[in-house]
């Protein structure tokens, strides 16, 4: 029996290794902050500022891990409020944008590429250039010092990309069974929920983990202008009041700043697998 013709190898070895280096380097800049953030958390006081300076720590243990609970008073509602402000913007985010995703990826109607471009223009403003539209707006409704407050502007900035991203995945479901959907006396709205949304589930993951992140990377500007009630304080807001009054203990710091990502990262971890297969949709011609 006739073999398979072996694959060709297009890359020379010294290219091969200019790869492997080049990614080397931009791993190297992306990961050495937190390598060294982890590293300083692990850190006695005393050795953060000794000269010469030690990148490994000598003797180094978790104790900050530890102290920083009672230094920092509401640590874990600071926690608890962040994802309660980065989970309920995502899930506003979702039930907005995923029949509009599908509405701009399946109808052609006049004005939807103007509309799209409005919705990136949207994000090319800066929070803090509208804060204090949204200051006097959350103020005439009643609704400061409230979770509200922060989770609608964070929802207001985070649905133009979510829209983007979703469109295009929903864009690579063939029409065709959109088509067969409606021969059979289907509806729209039955044919998103019974047809489209499993096999959109990756990129509708996708969408829920970069607004996530995004709602959860954005809450400091927002809690500090709108929020000065510390049960409703988010986790930047709380480290920012209590290092930023005091002299900085940058070891507590650290473990706290690693304490409060730690949950998002146990999220993302076990969402990887859609993550992955929602971002190479598409990239292989079926």
């Amino acid at each position: 029996m006739r073999e398979p013709p072996q694959l060709i190898n297009r890359y020379k070895w010294y290219e091969i290794l200019g790869i492997y280096a080049g990614i080397a380097v931009f791993l190297t800049f992306v990961l050495a902050p937190f390598v060294e953030g982890f590293l300083v958390s692990l850190k006695p006081l005393s050795q953060l500022f000794s000269s010469p300076y030690r990148f490994i720590p000598e003797n180094g243990s978790f104790e900050a891990y530890y102290t920083m609970w009672d230094h920092v008073p509401g640590f874990a509602r600071y926690i608890v409020n962040s994802f309660v402000i980065s989970g309920a913007a995502t899930v506003i985010v979702l039930i907005l944008v995923v029949p509009a995703a599908y509405a701009f990826a399946r109808f052609e109607f006049r004005g939807a590429g103007l509309l799209l471009g409005a919705f990136l223009a949207v994000n090319m403003f800066s929070g803090a250039v509208l804060l204090i539209p949204l200051f006097r707006l959350m103020r005439s409704l009643g609704v400061l010092n409230t979770y509200f407050a922060m989770i609608v502007p964070g929802v207001a900035f985070l649905i133009p990309s979510a829209i983007w991203l979703l469109r295009t995945y929903m864009m690579r479901i063939p029409r065709e069974l959109d088509e067969a959907a409606f021969v059979d006396g289907a509806s729209h709205f039955y044919t998103l929920r019974r047809v489209i949304l499993p096999i959109a589930k990756p990129g509708i993951v996708v969408v829920a983990i970069t607004t996530f992140i995004g709602a959860y990377a954005q809450q400091f500007i927002y809690a500090l202008t709108f929020n000065s009630k510390t049960e409703y304080a988010p986790l930047p807001v709380g480290l920012f009041a209590y290092f930023g009054r005091q002299e900085v203990v940058w070891n507590e710091l650290m473990a706290a700043a690693f304490v409060g990502i730690a949950p998002a990262m146990i999220v993302i971890f076990f969402l990887q697998r859609y993550l992955v297969s929602g971002l190479t949709a598409g990239a292989v011609k079926q």
